[in-house]
């Protein structure tokens, strides 16, 4: 049986983080962080599959929270989960590196397991270097 995959999820909520850990206990194995400085210490100790990030946290906020944490941990895909403007947060946040973005509206059961899996299996697909995947491109006859 493959293990499930280690979540860290970045959110001051903890309603929020509950909810989640309950709708992907099937799935995902979540761990929790209620603030940034926590969440880099854990990322530090390894073992972390993804992310989940809220962008508005106790000690950062906005797209610069992304933005460290892509720095810490450029390995790992960074899903932006959000209360914020839809079209704003997902622009700026994929410019800065998510791997996708999720939005807090009460209809996200299913899609963070999808987006998670998505986005470790593109991981997986491009060996790992947050890069497209080379192929090899047969010569010309």
């Amino acid at each position: 049986m493959t293990p499930r995959p280690r979540i860290l999820l970045v959110e001051d909520s903890p309603l929020q983080a509950r909810l989640v850990r309950e709708f992907t206990a099937d799935a995902l194995d979540v761990e929790w962080a209620d603030r940034l400085s926590t969440a880099l210490d854990r990322l530090r100790q390894g073992g972390i599959d993804a992310v989940l990030l809220d962008l508005s946290l106790p000690d950062s906020w906005g797209v610069d929270t992304l933005r460290r944490v892509v720095e810490a941990r450029p390995d790992l895909p960074v899903l932006v989960f959000s209360g914020g403007d839809r079209e704003q947060v997902a622009a700026e946040a994929l410019r800065s590196g998510a791997a996708a973005v999720l939005f807090k509206d009460g209809r996200y059961e299913e899609t963070i397991v999808k987006a998670v899996r998505a986005a470790l299996s593109r991981r997986r697909g491009s060996g790992e270097t947050g890069e497209a995947p080379v192929r090899q491109v047969p010569p010309r006859r």
